[in-house]
């Protein structure tokens, strides 16, 4: 039978016994049958409706699995092994989605709501309806702060946006309101005063850590580090062809001044030493923000750096000379400098030193790189290694793309950044007009306009960007240009020219030569 599925605006059929038993029977017989089941449709113009306690009885995969949504009952259980969240779908089993999608905004999309109407069964009661509606939950992103109307936004829930590409070469340090968010739940409200820090391994105690004993039991220490998302320049793998992930244009990196304690020093403090390298091989991280199941956030980095003298791995307390805004993890939060943006945990809980990587999601199944003819029926997240130091990077911040120059002009000027993970300098960003064909050498910059150039960091130590700018003549003939950059580090590291080679699923590691196609106007 057919009928208006209010809730999602879809006309549904309901196949009926009389419907299935149709198909076996001769042209007249149909034709009698025909007119019995408008008869039917006629008497029953309602779906079956459920209690919420027969929903409840649906609860795994051998009773099968059924939610609720705005007053619908679904049985979703073959859906479940096609879902891309995994299992975590069973912990709405027998209740409502509401709760869930108010936490992952990503749900609330068309289609989503397309494929979810394929599994409708029914209506739940009215009573129950008006249960569910007097403990609706409130909305975990309420508290978030206020961000800056120039982030060009990616998504809302959770919060992740990046700034204008020529707002973000304009300073050498990246104003704290601009710099790119990238949150994967909801910011977390900490008392600074009753925070504690805790950290633990197999061997030792628990030491435990007020931002008070944070600030005065140890030295402060200031690093300058860039930090980019793995995903920074997805959108250029998109126009390949389509990935999963926020679609990132090139500003999903930004530099700042990181000031706080060593985590080498915190470790030391617990009673980690350099000889724990005989049982120990990664530091784990736990953030303080939460899902509706309370898994928090976490990721990890090897113990090599953690410990390292000269790893420069921070606990940060200051951002740019103060307090960490609550975006980018106030009160405490870990830099791991020249390290992909995923290990820089925010709203730092807990520091676990332990002979394994970290078991979260985001350490064992996502941020990790796979070849071009990896797709979603064949990945295997165990076969590749988290990311931890990124590649090469350079892109153009000015001329945007589509932008239009005077002839007249005889001239552009091109900016942009550059960078390369792991503490490996950037040495020289050539940039071309025309495709590739001849190429200049851009001027660097590490240090604000004004300032005098910064010395030359120490080996292994370059955590910053640097800032470059080229000024090149129009070529006479040329109607269009289509300029070119690619970075090139102390270890000789290059930009891949194209993007089609290091495509990849999950849209990370984008680092091909970036390029802008801009129109020259005549007089």
């Amino acid at each position: 039978m057919l009928w208006q599925d209010c809730s999602l605006g879809q006309v549904l059929f309901w196949p009926t016994a009389s419907t299935i038993t149709r198909r076996l029977l001769s042209p007249l017989q149909a034709e009698q049958s025909d007119s019995t089941s408008l008869q039917t449709i006629e008497k029953i113009s309602t779906p079956p409706i459920f209690t919420q306690e027969e929903v409840n009885s649906h609860r795994s995969l051998e009773d099968g699995v059924w939610v609720t949504y705005k007053g619908g009952v679904y049985d979703i259980t073959e859906f479940v092994a096609m879902h891309p969240g995994g299992e975590k779908i069973l912990l709405a089993a027998g209740g409502a989605l509401e709760p869930f999608w108010a936490l992952y905004a990503v749900h609330n999309q068309e289609h989503v709501l397309e494929i979810l109407s394929e599994y409708k069964v029914g209506e739940l009661s009215a009573e129950d309806q008006k249960k569910q509606q007097t403990v609706k939950s409130s909305d975990p992103y309420s508290s978030d702060p206020v961000r800056h109307p120039a982030l060009r936004i990616n998504s809302l829930k959770p919060f992740n946006a990046e700034p204008p590409p020529e707002i973000l070469s304009d300073s050498y340090i990246t104003p704290s309101a601009i710099f790119f968010k990238r949150n994967h739940l909801p910011v977390p409200q900490v008392d600074p005063d009753s925070y504690q820090l805790q950290v633990e391994g197999l061997s030792e105690g628990v030491l435990m850590l007020s931002l008070k004993d944070l600030k005065t039991r140890f030295q402060k220490h200031t690093v300058t580090a860039t930090l980019q998302c793995a995903g920074n320049r997805r959108s250029e793998m998109n126009k390949v062809k389509q990935v999963k992930g926020l679609n990132w244009g090139i500003a999903a990196i930004s530099n700042a001044t990181w000031s706080g304690v060593r985590l080498r020093d915190v470790l030391m403090a617990a009673g980690y030493y350099p000889d724990v390298s005989q049982w120990a091989r990664h530091v784990q991280f736990e953030g303080l923000d939460k899902d509706v199941t309370g898994t928090t956030y976490g990721a990890s980095i090897p113990l090599n750096k953690a410990i390292s003298e000269d790893g420069d791995v921070l606990l940060a307390y200051e951002m740019n000379g103060e307090d960490l805004p609550p975006d980018h993890g106030y009160p405490v939060r870990v830099i791991v400098p020249g390290t992909v943006g995923a290990r820089n945990v925010k709203w730092l809980g807990k520091i676990i030193v332990s002979a394994e990587e970290s078991s979260s999601h985001w350490q064992q199944n996502d941020y990790k790189g796979f070849s071009p003819g990896t797709d979603w029926d064949t990945v295997d997240f165990k076969s590749a290694p988290a990311i931890q130091e990124l590649p090469i990077q350079s892109a153009i911040t000015m001329p945007a793309d589509g932008a239009v120059v005077d002839r007249s002009d005889e001239e552009v000027t091109v900016k942009g950044y550059a960078w390369s993970g792991g503490g490996r300098e950037v040495v020289r960003v050539d940039v071309s007009v025309d495709g590739g064909k001849t190429w200049q050498v851009a001027q660097l910059r590490s240090s604000e306009k004004e300032q005098a150039p910064a010395p030359s960091p120490a080996p292994g130590q370059a955590w910053a960007w640097k800032l470059w700018e080229v000024t090149a003549p129009l070529p006479p003939e040329a109607q269009e240009l289509e300029i070119v950059c690619k970075a090139v580090d102390n270890s000789y590291n290059m930009q891949p020219d194209t993007v089609s080679p290091i495509w990849n699923l999950r849209g990370v590691l984008s680092n091909a030569w970036h390029r802008v196609k801009v129109k020259i106007r005549e007089d």
